[in-house]
């Protein structure tokens, strides 16, 4: 009987391996398709963050060196520079508008980790477990300055301004949601707000300074600034929608947003359903029960019986699709497509 079990449970792991791989290469492939444009640009530029980011203090380079061999998909420098081969030729301006995104996209990566209490990032050890609080703030500060410094000592001032502008507006938005979390008073409205200055407004900053590297023209540049804020407004709200999911193929934990006191779209839509007493009801187990698993497994329940997963997926679905139809109005080329193309993998990604 013990040996039928363990060679049951055996074939179950082998089962789960090979479908997970083959998802891993589906979708590795998609997102490789969608590189096309850019695949030459973006071998370069993994040697030129590299040179951009390496430090004389020992630690220092131990620990950004960490970070690049864990860093995920790079989506933010693929907005870069696809937005500046969509309006011109990608230059070295293209190169350090990359590096700045991608290091203050880190920076925030970094900080988040300590402020949530997170000890895993892309399913390895974060900054914060490996060296201690005090350690993963200081390299969060590093790798913002340095994106800052960069910009400054090429005199990439217009770019500066246009990040810098980011960087105010994520801080705000980390505020927002903390305050929203410890008062648990949010509407779909503050909601949106949070989002759009934590998530949506580097990814539309990433198409902004991308087109700035390669054009002037201040219209264009806000157009696609907006085109990407819509882009981050379905990418984040798709991140929102994994908490509510069932636990698939890739592992993914479920009810940490609830766990963070973190109340997002899916579960906003059922507040928005129900009446005084559930309302009560779901907020008090946020506040005082968001670390019983019962309880958290109720209120995934909840959202998934009262079509918070689907009302959000209509709203994220909306945005990306309004996306696609503002940049469909400039001139098409192969990197457009491609763009358009991410838009669509960040609403479908499985991860």
């Amino acid at each position: 009987m013990c040996n039928i079990s363990f060679f049951s449970l055996f074939h179950q792991v082998v089962q789960y391996y090979f479908l997970l791989l083959g998802f891993h290469i589906f979708s590795m492939s998609r997102l490789d398709k969608i590189k096309q444009p850019v695949s030459i640009e973006l071998d370069q530029f993994d040697r030129f963050f590299k040179d951009a980011t390496r430090s004389e203090v020992p630690l220092l380079d131990l620990i950004i060196n960490y970070l690049i061999r864990s860093k995920g998909k790079q989506i933010r420098p693929l907005f870069v520079f696809l937005s500046a081969k969509m309006h011109g030729t990608i230059n070295r301006s293209t190169f350090l508008a990359a590096t700045s995104i991608e290091l203050l996209h880190s920076a925030t990566l970094v900080h988040d980790d300590v402020i949530d209490e997170s000890y895993e990032r892309r399913g390895t050890l974060s900054i914060n477990a490996l060296w201690k609080n005090k350690i993963a703030v200081l390299i969060g500060d590093f790798l913002l300055s340095k994106g800052l410094l960069i910009a400054t000592r090429e005199k990439e001032y217009e770019t500066l301004d246009i990040i810098s502008k980011a960087v105010q507006e994520t801080i705000e938005g980390e505020l927002l949601q903390n305050e929203k979390s410890r008062k648990l008073d949010i509407n779909e409205a503050s909601y949106f707000e949070i989002i759009a200055k934590k998530t949506a407004s580097l990814i539309g900053t990433s198409l902004a300074v991308g087109t700035h590297s390669v054009i002037k023209d201040e219209k264009i540049i806000h157009e696609m600034r907006e085109i990407g804020i819509l882009a981050g407004l379905a990418f984040q709200i798709r991140d929102d929608i994994f908490d509510y999911q069932q636990k698939g193929l890739i592992g993914k934990p479920i009810g940490n947003d609830i766990k963070e006191k973190k109340i997002t779209l899916p579960l906003i839509h059922v507040l928005n359903q129900s009446d005084w007493l559930e309302k009560r009801r779901i907020i008090n187990i946020v506040r005082r029960k968001n670390h019983r698993k019962e309880k958290v497994q109720e209120l995934i329940e909840l959202v998934r019986a009262k079509g918070g997963i689907e009302y959000a997926t209509e709203k994220m679905n909306f945005y990306c699709e309004e996306a696609i139809r503002r940049l469909s109005a400039f001139p098409q080329n192969e990197a457009s497509e491609s763009l358009a193309e991410l838009f669509q993998y960040i609403i479908t990604r499985k991860k």
